[in-house]
């Protein structure tokens, strides 16, 4: 019965994206629309250089882009019509590597379409880009091969799918040791009612299909990865009065997580970083995540966990890390682990900073 579920939602999303929404004025909720909050300038040249259907038929969370990216090998996970992989195929430039995969065969064939356009643009000699048609539940089904990645990303579409930790752990299986997953996504104030998770609309619009925010971490912990990392949060607003009596008191935010595959190896207790700078577009300064920002000579003491995912990493090279005391406020109680909360603190800030927002990588 839970296959043939799933199967149904699959089929039903696959209509939504692939038939019932043509560009991105046809949603009904702002979960999946891209906001207008800054993003780094290489960033910006980059997504203006993407051809524009391209951008017109792409349906995210707004700009998944992690740093320090040279030569990786990314997969897109849910990657529509391609815009992130080409803008990302930017980043990693011609000796890194990014692969798309999308169960929608329209999305897929949109991608597809201007590889050649986009390769001839951004002046690469071959193509470093690949578009699958497939599942991200079954990334093996697809040819993906285990510890091959260096990095998974997903913007707003791990929602979509009827088994969640089957995902994890497919992007834990392809990442390599110190890999990292970096997506956005929709997550519920509290487990979902049994209207909401039949309702097909709330499906396409990424709410039905929303965890509980406290299901990523068990999730995360049982595939393997080190604790998620709250890198920031904005509100998703229903401007549709039918699907919010549907959905009831039940709120629903836009975040943005890292997790790392870190190897036992790198384990080895608390320490102290400084942050060498060097990241393009982050020279003198890296919010990490919500918790944590480095910046740019700064000696600071992190907790046991960020010193094994800065040791393992893609960031080891751009650290001084020396072992160190454990630092006050950095057990997990000290964390902002809930993104509502870090909603209220982003709200109480507003006003004296930016408007709005979505999930992209900034706060």
């Amino acid at each position: 019965m839970a296959a043939t579920c799933g199967e149904q939602i699959h089929r039903e999303v696959q209509d939504y994206y692939g038939k019932e929404l043509q560009k991105t004025e046809d949603l009904k909720t702002n979960a999946c629309i891209t906001s207008s909050k800054p993003v780094p300038k290489a960033v910006r040249d980059a997504l203006e250089r993407v051809h524009e259907e391209v951008v017109a038929k792409y349906y995210g969370c707004g700009l998944v882009v992690p740093e320090c990216l040279a030569s990786c090998w990314i997969l897109d996970l849910g990657s529509g019509s391609g815009r992130d992989c080409y803008l990302l195929s930017q980043l990693v430039g011609e000796q890194g590597h990014v692969t798309g995969i999308d169960m929608t065969e329209g999305q897929v064939e949109v991608a597809k379409k201007h590889i050649a356009y986009h390769m001839e643009k951004f002046g690469y000699q071959k193509p470093n880009v690949e578009f699958l048609q497939g599942y991200m539940e079954k990334l093996g089904d697809a040819g993906l091969a285990d510890n091959s990645y260096d990095i998974v990303i997903s913007n707003c579409v791990i929602n979509l799918a009827p088994d969640k930790r089957a995902v994890l752990q497919e992007a834990y299986r392809v990442l390599k040791p110190g890999g990292e997953m970096y997506f956005s996504d929709v997550y519920a104030s509290q487990c979902l009612s049994e209207t909401t998770l039949k309702h097909r609309v709330l499906w396409g619009e990424c709410l039905a299909g929303a965890l509980y925010w406290k299901d990523l971490y068990h999730i995360a912990d049982e595939v393997g990865f080190s604790p998620p990392c709250l890198v920031t949060a904005s509100p998703i607003s229903i401007g549709d009065k039918e699907l919010e009596s549907i959905v009831g008191n039940c709120r629903f935010v836009s975040a943005t997580f890292r997790l790392f595959k870190v190897p036992g190896s790198s384990r080895a207790g608390p320490g102290q970083v400084t942050y060498n700078g060097g990241i393009v577009g982050h020279e003198r300064e890296l919010v990490f995540d919500a918790n944590f920002t480095f910046k740019k000579g700064e000696v600071v003491d992190v907790d046991a966990e960020m010193a094994a995912i800065l040791r393992s990493s893609r960031f080891a090279e751009k650290f001084l890390i020396q072992p160190g005391a454990a630092p006050q406020g950095c057990s997990c109680k000290g964390k902002i682990c809930d993104p509502f909360q870090l909603l209220e603190q982003l709200a109480a800030l507003r006003p004296a900073c930016c408007p709005g927002g979505s999930c992209g990588p900034s706060c």
